[in-house]
């Protein structure tokens, strides 16, 4: 058992150890306990993991993969920057177990705080979410600071939700998984699976990527499959590029989806479609694939969303 796992006010000064078998105090006086409101640490690391502070809707998909460490006793370390934007800035980190092989690199993407956030060109992308309280709707539409908050809070659970869902319908359908596995949300924290490889060195852009003519075509399978999914599911990425793809290993999967749209919902939604298959279609077609239509592939995937066109 963790120290700050221990239900208490503050946290009980190291010398004051617990006993594990029946929870005691070493020390048989209450008040020769010293107590410390600074936060718990672990000896190593720059912090406990949080799994145990997210609830378990705030969690990934059941069940959880063999990959992912969920032990209490692991801690989180900082291992640099993986991207910086305007919204948010994205961390590599390495969840471990100290003193046992148990470990995996997550990518915690941080929403910034609303002194610095510059969501742009946002207010298309919210049409169709809500909150339930009125008042949190009339701060946002302000762009308040709380507005702000409760809108960076959103982002958040929008990108984490979606990749919940999307994951589990790719699951559904028996198809490989094109958005990277969920892991945890916690506040304006979104943890996700880091794709690349295991020293940290994250997987290239589709922009970077140079294949042949079978790869480029299979790559674009994939990304057909993956927007079939997302079609199917009521969603457009809404800011689909080159970009914000990545491909490792020959494995096309699609990142950035905080401002995920409802087609359905969102009276943009067509157009937020029609934008996305056209950026990835002309630089497929750039490269060399023939025969894209983009009329018709926007066509087909509105009616997996079940719109008329």
């Amino acid at each position: 058992m963790r120290e700050h796992d221990f239900p208490r006010a503050g946290r009980v000064n190291r010398r004051n150890r617990f006993d594990d078998d029946e929870l005691t105090f070493e020390k048989s006086h209450a008040e020769d306990v010293e107590w410390d409101e600074t936060p718990d640490k672990p000896e190593f690391g720059d912090r406990w993991s949080t799994w145990d502070l997210s609830t378990p809707t705030e969690r990934g998909p059941l069940p959880h993969p063999d990959w992912l460490v969920t032990e209490l006793a692991a801690v989180d370390v900082e291992r640099g920057v993986l991207k910086t934007g305007k919204e948010a800035d994205v961390f590599l980190l390495h969840r471990h177990v100290p003193g046992t092989d148990r470990g995996c690199l997550l990518a915690a993407k941080r929403y910034r705080s609303h002194d610095h956030r510059m969501f742009h060109r946002d207010s298309g992308y919210l049409e169709g979410r809500r909150d339930k309280e009125s008042r949190v709707n009339r701060a946002m539409a302000n762009r308040s600071a709380f507005g702000k908050e409760a809108i960076a809070g959103q982002w958040a659970a929008a990108e984490f939700g979606a990749l919940a869902r999307l994951w589990e319908i790719a699951r559904q359908l028996d198809v490989a998984p094109f958005t990277p596995y969920p892991v945890q949300i916690l506040g304006t924290e979104v943890l996700q699976e880091f794709i690349g490889a295991p020293d940290g060195t994250a997987a290239p852009r589709l922009a970077q990527v140079r294949t042949d003519e079978n790869g480029l075509a299979d790559l674009w399978a994939q990304l057909m499959l993956g927007l079939t999914v997302l079609a199917r599911a009521g969603f457009a990425h809404g800011d689909l590029s080159p970009y914000n793809i990545l491909v490792h290993e020959g494995r096309l999967v699609i990142i950035d989806l905080p401002q995920i749209v409802d087609v359905v919902a969102n009276p943009q939604g067509k157009r937020f479609l029609a934008r996305d298959v056209h950026n990835v279609a002309t630089w497929f077609t750039a490269r060399g694939l023939t025969g894209l239509d983009e009329a018709a592939i926007t066509a087909e995937l509105l009616a997996e969303a079940g719109m008329r066109t």
